[in-house]
């Protein structure tokens, strides 16, 4: 029975190894931040990190996971919690910067593809503390391996929150 890592928890899974992260993810942890949207790695919906790389689940088995670490949108606290070295009821009422940026930006419109949206504004974050305009675009259009898309258009209001959540993260968290 292979183990896989789940938001810092290891958890055995009894689907055979071919099966996509997200199903297993979904239905086997009952883990609901991944969305599938397409199945075919072309909207981002599913995207979680792997080691903290954003990688899209609808198409990466589950093998592909099996000693190293998967963050969902459900772990990112604990992930900010942990490269801020806060222990105890500090990093239990802690939220990711990128996730407190989302909420006081009001950035979903319906949300279906805001977990991934999150999933990739924390990898840029964690590699380019302070991002322009025109890398945020990129990192959401241009470095996976389809742009993310959002039905709804709120791509602007993801901008403004991916660049409300670098503000966050210089200062150490939350305002």
């Amino acid at each position: 029975m292979p183990t896989i890592t789940v938001n810092g928890k290891k958890r055995d899974i009894q689907s055979p190894a071919s099966t996509p992260l997200l199903y297993v993810l979904r239905d086997e942890l009952d883990v609901t931040s991944p969305q599938f949207g397409c199945g075919l790695a072309q909207c981002g919906a599913c995207s979680v990190l792997l080691d903290g790389k954003e990688i899209r689940s609808c198409i990466t088995p589950a093998s592909a996971a099996v000693g190293k670490e998967i963050t969902t949108l459900e772990g990112l606290p604990a992930r900010w919690a942990k490269q801020r070295n806060l222990i105890g009821a500090e990093a239990e009422n802690t939220l990711h910067p990128v996730q407190t940026a989302w909420i006081e930006e009001q950035t979903p419109l319906c949300g279906f593809c805001q977990s991934g949206m999150m999933i990739k504004a924390t990898e840029l974050l964690e590699k380019t503390p302070n991002p322009t305009v025109p890398e945020i675009k990129a990192a959401f259009t241009t470095s996976g391996p389809s742009p993310h898309l959002c039905r709804c258009g709120s791509y602007s209001a993801i901008v403004e929150a991916v660049r409300h959540a670098a503000t966050l993260m210089a200062k150490g968290g939350a305002q």
